[in-house]
């Protein structure tokens, strides 16, 4: 299953509607390892300071705050809504394609765990939809979906009607509902940021890197990776006084690993999820060359490019990534203060793989 729509409406800077379609994809002959079935896998969102990178990124992961019981970040449940707006509930639609299927799930909510709304229909046909604070809604499409069972007496008023589906049904992993369910329990927000492991959603265990590096064999291993990645540095693990194992670099004297530099740090945390990568069904790095050199920062987009089938947005200012060296286009973002666009979509001029994609950026001819 992958995304191929979001929209968020009054969460935090988003005043009005904003859409970012990864079915929108173009007729471009290369890097189509960019695409999975035709919708947009690799993306790289830019945008000028404030404008809400960030932002887009909570509003995405917005979904697993009421579906799982995962990590969540407190900067998400503040000033949720839109300062300057008079509604009282924010809006989110996100369309999924597995196959054939089409799932769209809408909802709304007055903070991050309240829902005022919600809805699910499968290939344009409803499943349910629930105004919660009218108590009412329309159920009359549940037998064909296998649901007509469900016992709603017990039922938790506040709590997700698709999350509720999904615990008290014996309900295939094939079923709609459990598509939905399972995509939400491997979607990944993290920062790459040097200052530690700092994630949404994925899981509820927050654990100490170093730590899993050691105990999951990986020291030989996460090595490799950082002389791959141009840091020359030969890691061990030791013991310490008082019997816990630690990462080292290794030089005539062992140098504790917590003494990295903050590129050598975010590129650690990044080796962590990436051996997680099996288990994550969309993955979102915000600011993921903050602390990395230029040359690193390609290494970890032809990576996510061309290893890893996981739908994979980046947020960046590296205007030297906006090249089609590393991907197409149409899989470039711009996000201003109005709307989040695609280069393709931002101009009148027909991009081709010979433009400097940078050069036009830089000159303006995507701010109309």
């Amino acid at each position: 299953m992958i995304l191929t729509y979001f929209s968020v409406e009054n969460f935090k800077n988003f005043s009005h509607t904003f859409c970012m379609d990864f079915s929108e994809s173009n007729d471009y002959d290369f890097n189509t390892s960019c695409l999975k079935d035709g919708i947009i896998k690799n993306a790289i969102i830019y945008g000028k300071n404030a404008v809400g990178k960030t932002n887009f990124g909570f509003a995405l992961f917005d979904i697993t705050y009421h579906l799982v019981d995962k990590q969540k970040d407190p900067r998400v449940s503040i000033n949720y809504l839109n300062a300057d707006s008079e509604k009282k509930e924010a809006s989110f639609c996100y369309k999924f394609r597995d196959g054939e299927n089409v799932f769209v799930y809408s909802y709304r909510k007055t903070d991050a765990v309240h829902l005022t709304y919600e809805s699910l229909s499968v290939n344009e046909k409803s499943v349910f939809s629930f105004d919660f604070k009218e108590g009412k809604g329309d159920f009359s499409h549940l037998a064909e979906f296998g649901l007509n069972t469900l016992n709603w007496k017990y039922r938790d008023s506040g709590i997700s009607l698709i999350r509720y589906m999904a615990n008290n049904l014996s309900l295939s992993s094939e079923h709609p509902i459990m598509k939905i369910m399972n995509f939400v329990n491997g979607m990944l927000w993290f920062c790459s940021l040097g200052n530690g492991n700092s994630y949404i959603g994925f899981s509820s265990k927050l654990e100490q890197i170093p730590d899993f590096i050691i105990k999951e064999g990986y020291v030989a291993e996460f090595q490799d990776f950082l002389n791959e990645n141009g840091v020359n540095e030969r890691i061990t693990k030791a013991i310490n006084p008082d019997g816990s194992s630690s990462l080292y670099f290794k030089h005539k004297r062992l140098i504790p690993f917590h003494m990295a530099s903050s590129g050598t740090s975010a590129l650690m945390t990044f080796f962590y999820w990436y051996k997680h990568i099996k288990r994550i069904s969309l993955l979102f790095i915000d600011e993921f060359d903050a602390f990395y050199h230029y040359e690193l920062a390609e290494n970890i987009v032809k990576l996510l490019r061309d290893k890893i089938p996981v739908q994979a947005i980046l947020t960046s200012h590296n205007t030297s990534l906006m090249a089609n060296r590393f991907m197409r286009p149409d899989c470039y973002f711009i996000l201003t203060r109005d709307k989040i666009v695609s280069l393709p979509k931002a101009t009148d001029r027909e991009l081709r793989q010979g433009h400097n994609l940078e050069k036009l950026y830089m000159n303006g001819e995507f701010d109309a």
